[in-house]
Formats: structure tokens, C-alpha cells, sequence
């Protein structure tokens, strides 16, 4: 399907126009049905057309559709930022700004980095994922597709290995990448902030190994460098709690959200200890559309409904049947393009490895086709585009998850060589 008028730039993945959709369900333009398992990249923990969702936002637009919060402030938006001090679950008291997305809610994190410490560095790590404008680019850890032809880009940002149990990289071997970095790259203290994913998401779904976290929170602690993590993808219950840094047992200084927050509306925020977020200059943060009246209505229903009894549930049904379903087609060795299950809770990736016959990459761009050919709708991630994303609804239905895994061994049936 051809889309004229759209920028060539803009890479398309499953080349359909979808035209309505319910939960884990989408129905494009010719009636056709999707059980839908990429959700938006993760802005659909609550699925398509949440009904409590809908009903407050129908309400909202009835009331009052926008008022720029720098000029004017609304209501909707103070009860967004008082809900995350409760919902986001630190020791400290939570000072937040909203945006419309995760990279202005990155850009924001570096400004207020850099205005609290006087410092201009930071630290990424390889396979990071942080934006598309401009000064989060430099932040990626990959150059293709997203710094080709770029020049110069904002900085200086340097990288490190990430280390995962997904990925093969210790904590030692980061560790020590770090303290030669500030032996012969940077100074630390010229360091503003290091930023990370506790999973990462285009990288592939790795967990943060913890004990790597807990050295990052010491280190930033007696260096003065602010610690952010990026949970844009992996926050609001992908990973089965509210946040994925809970499974670290590490506080950030610094949280970003975005994504799932408002339940397919834009509405991102940055939140964290008061004394950072304080440090920009008064009018130096803000926006026209930042905390639009309509999402911030969105949000507040979504942390709602996001009690912890709700997350473990949905969390645990989700994870138990992927691995379940993934530990039964590694054991029956037929596809031998299947490696191993990344991630934690419900944010779950798999690996697909070279063969003989095709790469991984290879054999994932297969999948995504044929799997769509079988009403099945999938996302790559990866700095090699070889592992397959799975981001269903936390709320799919246990029979339509079901339904969805099935076809997804078909697939995999419909590719073996």
C-alpha cells in the first residue's frame, strides 16, 4: 500500500491502513482482523479504546479541551502531577513538568541535568533508545537508521556497554568501561547526568543487570552526576509493577514517562527530587500543548485503574503464558531461527538467530510479513533488527492472548526451511 503525501522518511512497518480498534483487536480499512501485539510500541498497556478511559476523556472534551498550563493552569494537570507523587513509587517527594512525548521529556531531563549541576556531559549506553529530535539522538546507541546524515549532533554524550543478562555484557565489564571513560574520555566532573533503560526497548528488551544499577546509584551519589532512567517504554506495568526500576531496588533522580500514560493520547512527563527539577530558571520549562487538558484526563483515569492488584494480574498471565508458550517451541526444535526469551514481567522479547539458510534479521522480516498474513500484528527491536517485540495489551482478553501465540507459531511453522 502505497501512502502518498507521507515522507518516504518515515519508515512503515506493516503497510495497512487501520481504521478501528478494541482492546488487542484492530480492524483495517477492508474489515480485515489483527490481534494487534505491538499496542502503539507500548502506548496501549490498557489496550485499544479502554471503556473508563473513553468516558473520561468524552467528559473532559465536554468541559474543557485545552489551556496552556504556563499561561493559564487547569485542574487536569495538577491531579496528574499529584497522582505520579503517589504513584511513582520513590522515597523522596516527586516534583514533575508534563510534555507531549518522551523525547521533549528527555530533552527537558538534560536541561534541568545540566542547569542543576553546571555540568554539560552524559553518559548513554550502546543500544539505547531515547528520541528522534535532534539533541536525544546523540543519546541512541545506534547510528542506523536515526544518525545517518546528520553531522554534529548535540553533545558530548558518550556510550557504554549495556549490561544485561540478555545481552552477555557483565556488570564488571561495564564497570570497568565506565572507569576507563573517565580515565581517558571525560572527567567526571564535567558529567551531568548518565541516563539509561531498566529494559530496554528498541535495544531488544534487556533488563539492566542490578548489580550495575546499584554501582551507577552509588557512583552518580559520590560524583554529583544526576541519575535518569528512561522508562518511557518499559514504565506504567509493561513490566508487571508501575515502574522497571522496582526491580532493581534503585531509586533514579530523575524518571521519564510516556507511552502508556494517557492510553494513546500524547502526554509524556519528567519527574523527580525537587531540588533538580528546580534548577532551570523560572519560565525555562513548559510548552503550549504540555499536559493538554483531554490526555492529562487520559492519565489520571489510567493511574487509576493501574492499582498494583490489577498489574500483578494482568502482569503474571501475561508473562507465565509467553514463557510457557516460548519454553514449548524452543523444546520441539523445529524452528531453528528461535533463540532466547528477553526481558521481564510482560515486556518479552525473542531473539531470532542466524541459520544456515538466512539471518536473524532476515528471518524476522519473514515473520513480521507472514504473520500479518495470518491476522497478527509484530514489532522488530534490536541493533541488528533481529528480535521480535511483543507488546500486547496487559487487559487482552486470555482467550484472544491465546488466539495470538497460536498464530504465532504458525508462522513460525510457515517459515521453518
Amino acid at each position: 500500500m502505497a501512502f502518498p503525501h507521507i515522507s518516504e522518511s518515515l519508515g512503515i512497518i506493516h503497510p495497512i491502513c487501520i481504521e478501528r480498534g478494541r482492546n488487542a483487536e484492530v480492524w483495517d480499512e477492508s474489515g480485515n482482523r489483527y490481534i494487534d501485539f505491538i499496542g502503539g510500541i507500548g502506548v496501549l498497556n490498557l489496550g485499544h479504546g479502554h471503556p473508563t478511559v473513553v468516558e473520561a476523556v468524552k467528559a473532559q472534551v465536554d468541559k474543557l479541551m485545552h489551556s496552556a498550563f504556563n499561561a493559564v493552569p487547569h485542574r487536569g494537570y495538577l491531579e496528574v502531577a499529584e497522582a505520579l507523587s503517589t504513584f511513582v513509587p520513590v522515597s523522596f517527594p516527586l516534583s514533575c513538568m508534563l510534555t507531549n512525548s518522551g523525547a521533549e521529556a528527555a530533552e527537558n531531563a538534560m536541561k534541568v541535568a545540566r542547569a542543576h549541576t553546571g555540568r554539560q556531559g552524559v553518559i548513554a549506553f550502546d543500544d539505547g533508545f531515547h528520541g528522534r529530535t535532534l539533541a536525544t539522538l546523540n543519546l541512541n546507541g545506534k547510528v542506523k537508521p536515526y544518525k545517518n546524515r546528520l553531522g554534529n549532533l548535540p553533545g558530548p554524550v558518550h556510550h557504554l556497554p549495556f549490561p544485561s543478562r540478555d545481552n552477555g555484557i557483565s556488570s564488571a565489564e561495564s564497570m570497568a568501561a565506565l572507569s576507563r571513560l573517565f580515565e581517558v574520555e571525560i572527567s567526571a566532573d564535567e558529567v551531568a547526568a548518565i541516563i539509561v533503560e531498566p529494559v530496554q526497548g528498541e535495544g531488544g528488551f534487556r533488563q539492566l543487570d542490578a548489580d550495575f544499577a546499584a554501582h551507577l546509584r552509588t557512583l552518580c551519589d559520590q560524583l554529583g552526576i544526576v541519575l535518569i532512567f528512561d522508562e518511557i517504554q518499559s514504565g506504567f506495568g509493561r513490566t508487571g509493577s508501575r515502574f522497571a526500576f522496582s526491580h532493581l531496588n534503585v531509586e533514579p533522580d530523575l524518571l521519564l514517562m510516556g507511552k502508556s500514560m494517557a492510553a494513546g493520547l500524547p502526554l509524556a512527563a519528567v519527574a523527580g527530587k525537587a531540588e533538580i527539577m528546580n534548577s532551570v530558571p523560572t519560565g525555562g520549562l513548559g510548552g503550549t500543548y504540555s499536559g493538554n487538558a483531554v490526555a492529562c484526563a487520559a492519565a489520571k483515569t489510567v493511574i487509576d485503574l493501574m492499582t498494583d492488584e490489577h498489574l500483578g494480574q494482568w502482569g503474571e498471565h501475561l508473562e507465565s503464558t509467553i514463557i510457557n508458550a516460548h519454553r514449548q517451541w524452543h523444546a520441539s526444535e523445529r524452528y531453528p531461527m528461535l533463540g532466547q526469551l528477553t526481558g521481564v514481567g510482560a515486556m518479552r522479547g525473542i531473539v531470532l538467530e542466524d541459520t544456515t539458510h538466512a539471518t536473524g534479521a532476515e528471518h524476522l522480516s519473514a515473520l513480521l510479513k507472514t504473520a500479518r498474513e495470518h491476522g497478527l500484528l509484530l514489532m522488530p527491536s534490536g541493533r541488528k533488527r533481529n528480535i521480535l517485540r511483543l507488546l500486547p495489551p496487559l487487559t487482552i482478553e486470555p482467550e484472544v492472548l491465546k488466539e495470538g501465540l497460536t498464530r504465532l507459531e504458525q508462522t513460525l511453522e510457515a517459515l521453518r526451511p
